[in-house]
């Protein structure tokens, strides 16, 4: 590329000059190329080392002058080819120019404005781009390309100077890190060290410092593990290998993080040397960070934050904190953990002023809410702007506010008594009715037919309790008037100052006429209620009497959900359940439905009406236990790791005792997924969810720490894993809530107790307090820092049990051993990803449905498949093997959707390189029959639609599924009975639909798979132009081989033979055919003279056995034109199948063999078979040698056909085509190998580099 003129003051050092002109030097990098010497290793080393453009650019073109000494940098290439091209130019366009000059000086100002100008011209179009990341960067990136031979669309995110541990010797060198790949490369006196390793494959990332290596990242995957040192910044490198690591196993955990595309805010000022995508992940990772901390919905982007101060009313401070904008918040967090955190939704904001500043409070800045709260901030560096931006952000805010923001927490605020909607007495027929009207019709859900629509259950069934008047509703009110109290000092809803003095009051339960709102207000639930007003009624309304398998599975959890609570013992209970289950499936059809949602989803219901249990259950969910309630519980496996590691470092005497008994995996899963709500007594259980709302998971974790300690000695001593579970359910078991005022609720469950003592209780709070004491130093931050570890860890593992099922699944039925299936896999799933972030469009991400089993969800589409056949088969064809991959893929594309799974590619792959030479010949065979053969004939021709109902039915071939098969089956019987069916009249046509003759068909099918295999006389015959199709593919096939020569002679051998054969053939069958042909209406033949034959049969031959020479020459050119063959063969599709579709096919077996029309092979055989030879076009119709050829092909080419028998039979006289067809072939050899090719390392070839680069 041109360059700005640069100055260079040595032009020799480093540099071979390698052309010359007055004007102009053309130079060569030292080390570059062809030899080189030591010189050229250490300039290599250097290059590396110092990070040199030359390593990415080693040509140049320097400008000078005769007597001056210094020299001007005007061009630089990769390649020679590159290079030359600007050598060219200037030569043909300056150096006569040049000339005419007289002052040195004016030749250089002319020289440097000419390269200035095209610059300038080049890059006109390119500016909006170039801006985008700085010149430094790009350059870095191109270097990835070149080295590692990735495509354009893979983006580098950043580059790190480091050294890599090979054994005990640190190589010096640069560590790559794009979107999909981690890469390395060092050269140090001549060695050169490449490294390329997907995120997908890592296992685990570490940063540690040991010994041996001083600090260090360890990077593992499968096979190995890697160790670099030397950073210069060690964190950011690993912060950002974590993220990219994390994305990875996203992909592999879902489609959508393929299809994502999130607009990232841009950062003000342009940052020097980073590139775009590596700020998106910073801001990326900030953003998850911010509405993590705040429980903001996950459509929110963090603008930017600032230091500042708040003043706190309730204890008269200005604390130090920052604030942080985004789209529809404010927030504040204080640097002194739980000191103070604020969020301010712009929804409620009213007034924001700049007040006055003065040395005590620089910048204040008030901002004033609906509900009549001001909050100062002051300290801010940037107000006006920050002011701006929040302006900007308010015009944005929709001035309306939506239907529902104004509700005021009256229910909550008023006495029970003072309800609007009254409590329905136990004796109320709604109340006790199993028979309610609300079951299954559909109601006006938002006209409030639906009590639970503006109430939670337990209001709707409290029963007059003692427990209201006696000392636990003494201490019901005194919780109420706390936070009442609470309310006062620090603000109530959204906006309420959230302090250590709230998290106190949560811990000692909260109320339970303000559950249901303060669950809202800590999850981040009542900002996406807010926000959506009516989502959830149309959610009702839209999956109201909707089925699928996700309502199959609610209908049968319901009635397990909390059955000894009376508000589920009864049909409005379960309706409401049943509704707000059905719209979250539908909401979000990924997850769908998991057991223990209906458990947490109906204790949700009990506090709070219908759309905030659902908006509490979207929360749960989808922000607060992301990943648990999915077909694989991901996310409860992660933190089941977590939770053992935790057990390590808070309880190492335990640790290894639980991990021989088995028992954290079993206890884990229960306890975090129901929230504890399914192994502990309901009021007990519930004070853990208060806390679990305000604290996330890290109070789960503490508390489940909090039991095990408790458990530590009996524990110990346990000798199985039954014994522990009865310990540990047994101690649950007696956690008792001696406050609450609900009448108690039978814990269903084994009764757990051992002899006559009575078991020992443990109070709840106590139980809380006690974690708080000894677990309390969790941090949220850490926790998120092991959940990426673990999810590494649990998603490899999940991957590798995936792999397995699906080898142990195609195992019986495929020639491949358990080494090779599972290499295969992990290639095809490969390929499968590579598409996904490589392709074009992504379109391949979306095609995969995680519900599906394991071997259906990774498919491949036809692109994909050529790729992986090209570099695999043992069948190489030269420039002929994509047309044989593109028929190989129609035949195994069963279903007709373009796509095929990895039992299907294996199939394929199977019938290559396993069996014996007859059943490799059947695969090769069918190639050249429909549908392998055309597309479109299985549509528009007769033949195809023969082949598939008569000639195939009876054969069960490895590419055709059990229940293809049993499909089949039915339609062979069908033909067979039809004539019976017709004499029998209508009544017997409909009896044959009948169900009974289903099973009989079923019956059938399973005799004849048991006594009947596959026979070669089940193929269909092979017109004569699928022959000439057959041998171009065994040409082409034989022309790598290293006795070519001989295997060319044995095909012409065998090839002349088959010619005769089918000649012969159409003899004996032309006089009965004559007849036949004679009442056809519909087939219009023109006369053949009888006496060319033997002419064409001699030309035939002779051309057959001039083929091997000219095929040398020109085996490739009869590629050239695959879709015009294709076009043809669908245009003879149609008399051909004529032939085989008519009356004649109801003559017996031995009577239609050679059932072919009248001979015409003489006036066809001239023209096609000169052409047998690859070169010109081997394909019988439209050959350029014989016009009358084309224009009676679609006739003619019915009267030639060759059986599978015959063409085995003159094959198995050949033994160089016994010997290659038998020939072993080793695939593990082929995958190694195409691993290789995959990324192109060499760096001999300058046009290599050019073209892998480009």
């Amino acid at each position: 590329m041109w360059l700005g003129p640069e100055e260079v003051l040595l032009a020799g050092a480093l540099w071979v000059t390698e052309r010359a002109n007055p004007f102009f030097l053309l130079q060569r990098r030292r080390g570059h190329g062809k030899g080189g010497g030591l010189t050229g290793l250490l300039v290599g080393t250097l290059d590396v080392v110092l990070d040199s453009s030359a390593r990415v650019a080693p040509y140049r073109i320097l400008h000078q002058t005769q007597d001056s000494q210094v020299y001007w940098a005007v061009a630089c290439g990769s390649s020679r080819k590159e290079i030359t091209k600007h050598w060219e130019w200037l030569e043909n366009n300056l150096l006569q120019t040049l000339s005419i000059f007289d002052n040195e000086e004016d030749i250089t100002t002319f020289v440097k404005g000419k390269i200035h100008g095209i610059i300038a011209e080049e890059n006109k179009n390119e500016q909006p781009q170039s801006e985008e990341d700085p010149g430094k960067f790009k350059e870095a990136e191109l270097k990835m390309r070149k080295q590692f031979g990735m495509p354009e669309v893979e983006k580098l995110v950043n580059y790190y100077s480091c050294s890599y541990w090979k054994g005990r010797v640190p190589r010096q060198g640069w560590l790559y890190l794009t979107v999909n790949h981690l890469c390395f490369y060092s050269f140090l006196l001549g060695k050169e060290v490449t490294l390329v390793i997907q995120w997908v494959d890592v296992t685990q990332l570490e940063k540690n410092a040991t010994l041996l290596f001083p600090e260090c990242i360890k990077v593992s995957t499968r096979d190995s593990e890697l160790y670099f040192s030397m950073f210069l910044n060690i964190n950011e490198t690993f912060k950002l290998m974590e993220q990219l690591a994390n994305i990875a196993m996203r992909q592999l955990l879902d489609n959508e993080s393929f299809l994502q595309d999130k607009s990232l805010p841009k950062p003000r000022k342009p940052l020097k040397n980073i590139s775009a995508l590596k700020r998106d992940l910073d801001a990326r990772a900030k953003n998850e960070c911010y509405r993590a901390t705040f429980r903001l919905p996950k459509d929110e982007w963090l603008d930017g934050h600032t230091d500042c101060t708040l003043w706190t009313p309730f204890n008269k401070m200005h604390i130090p904190g920052q604030m942080f904008v985004s789209n529809n918040y404010i927030c504040f967090a204080s640097k002194a953990e739980e000191a103070c955190h604020l969020i301010i939704p712009l929804r409620e904001v009213t007034i924001v002023e700049k007040a006055d500043s003065s040395s005590v409070l620089p910048s204040p800045l008030s901002i004033s809410t609906k509900s009549k709260m001001t909050f100062f901030f002051a300290n801010l560096k940037d107000r006006d702007f920050l002011v701006q931006r929040i302006s900007d952000f308010l015009q944005r805010t929709p001035s309306k506010k939506p239907c529902g923001s104004d509700r005021e927490w009256k229910w909550n605020l008023a006495d029970p008594g003072c309800e609007e909607v009254p409590e329905l007495p136990s004796s109320s027929p709604l109340a006790v009715s199993p028979t309610s009207a609300l079951s299954n019709q559909p109601v006006n859900f938002c006209a409030g037919e639906v009590p639970t629509a503006s109430q939670g259950l337990l209001k709707l069934f409290r029963r007059n309790s003692e427990e209201l008047l006696g000392p636990k509703g003494a201490k019901e009110k005194m919780k109420e008037e706390s936070w009442n109290i609470h309310f006062f000092e620090y603000g109530r809803g959204m906006c309420m100052y959230r302090t250590a003095k709230t998290r106190e009051l949560v811990q000692k339960g909260i109320p339970e006429n303000l559950r249901g709102e303060l669950w809202l207000l800590f999850s981040g639930a009542w900002n996406e209620m807010v926000t959506h007003p009516g989502y959830y009624a149309d959610l009702v309304e839209k999956s109201m009497g909707k089925y699928n398998l996700a309502t199959e599975e609610i209908e049968r959890d319901l009635h397990r959900s909390m059955p000894e609570h009376p508000a589920f013992q009864n049909e409005l209970g379960i309706a409401a359940l049943r509704r707000v289950l059905t719209a979250y499936a539908f909401r979000n059809p990924t997850i769908g439905y998991c057991q223990a949602m209906n458990i947490v989803t109906s204790v949700l219901l009990l506090y709070c009406n219908e759309e905030e249990a659902f908006w509490l259950l979207v929360a749960l969910c989808e922000r607060m236990l992301p990943d648990y309630y999915n077909t694989r519980v991901v996310g409860a496996l992660v933190d089941q790791g977590i939770f053992e590691e935790l057990t390590r470092e808070y309880l190492p005497q335990l640790s290894e005792k639980m991990q021989d008994l088995g028992v954290i995996s079993t206890i884990s899963l229960s306890w975090f997924l129901t929230l504890f709500l399914s192994v502990m007594p309901f009021e007990s259980a519930v004070v853990i969810v208060d806390c679990f709302f305000y604290e996330g998971i890290k109070f789960i974790l503490q508390v489940s720490l909090a039991i095990l300690d408790a458990n530590v000695e009996k524990l110990l001593q346990c000798c199985d894993e039954g014994e522990a579970m009865t310990i540990l359910g047994r101690y649950l078991d007696n956690v008792v809530n001696r406050q609450s005022v609900s009448p108690p609720i039978p814990h269903l469950h084994a009764l757990l107790t051992s002899g006559d003592d009575p078991p020992l209780e443990i109070d709840i709070f106590e139980l809380i307090k006690t974690s708080y004491e000894k677990f309390s130093n969790l941090k949220a931050d850490d926790i998120e820092q092991m959940r990426f570890k673990q999810r590494l860890k649990v998603i490899q593992s999940l991957e590798d049990t995936a792999k397995k099922s699906v080898v142990r699944a195609v195992s019986s039925d495929i020639g491949f051993s358990i080494e090779e299936l599972e290499e295969l896999y992990v290639v095809f799933k490969a390929k499968y990803l590579m598409n996904c972030y490589w392709g074009n469009n992504r379109a391949a991400a979306a095609r995969r449905d995680q519900s599906l089993p394991y071997l259906e969800q990774y498919r491949i589409d036809m692109e994909q498949f050529k790729e992986l056949f090209i570099s695999l088969t043992p069948w190489s064809c030269g420039a002929h093997t994509p047309v044989l991959a593109g028929r190989l893929f129609r035949l195994l594309d069963e279903n007709r959707d373009s796509l095929i799974n990895f039992k299907e590619f294996v199939t394929g792959m199977s019938g290559m390189y396993h069996g014996d030479l007859t059943e490799k010949l059947k695969v090769l065979y069918k190639l050249h029959l429909p549908p392998a053969l055309n597309p479109e004939e299985a549509e528009s021709a007769l033949e195809a639609t023969s082949y598939f109902t008569e000639d195939v039915t009876t054969e069960v071939s490895p590419f055709v599924s059990e229940l293809d098969f049993c499909l089949h089956c039915e339609s062979q019987e069908t033909q067979e009975d039809k004539g019976r069916r017709n004499e029998n009249g209508p009544e017997k046509e409909e009896k044959g639909t009948s169900p009974q003759d289903y099973r009989y068909y079923l019956r059938m099918w399973a005799k004849e798979k048991e006594s009947k295999k596959e026979t070669i006389k089940d193929l269909p015959k092979m017109s004569q132009e699928q022959f000439i199709e057959l041998c171009k593919t065994l040409y082409n096939m034989f022309s790598e081989d290293p006795v070519e020569q001989e295997l060319y002679h044995a095909i012409a051998t065998v090839a002349s033979l088959l010619l005769r054969i089918g000649e012969v053939g159409k003899k004996f069958s032309s006089r009965p055919m004559k007849k036949s042909e004679d009442w056809k209406a519909n087939n219009t033949q023109d006369p053949v003279s009888e006496e060319e034959s033997p002419t064409s049969e001699q030309s035939q031959n002779s051309a057959v056995e001039q083929q091997p020479q000219a095929d040398h020459e020109d085996k490739t050119c009869g590629d050239a034109q695959p879709e015009k063959t294709q076009q043809e063969n669908q245009s003879l599709g149609d008399a051909s199948g004529e032939g085989q579709g008519s009356p004649l096919q109801l003559l017996s077996d031995d009577e239609t063999k050679d059932d072919m029309s009248m001979s015409s092979y003489s006036m066809v055989s001239t023209g096609s078979l000169q052409c047998e030879d690859i070169a010109d076009d081997t394909v019988l119709v439209g050959c350029e040698g014989s016009s009358s050829a084309a224009r009676y092909g679609s006739t003619v080419d019915t009267d030639w056909s060759i059986s599978f028998e015959q063409i085995l039979a003159s094959m198995l006289t050949e033994t160089a085509l016994v010997n290659y067809f038998e020939k072993k072939v080793n695939i593990l050899q082929k995958i190694k190998d195409q691993k290789k090719v995959e990324r192109q390392f060499s760096s001999s070839s300058d046009y290599e580099l050019s073209s892998v680069s480009g």
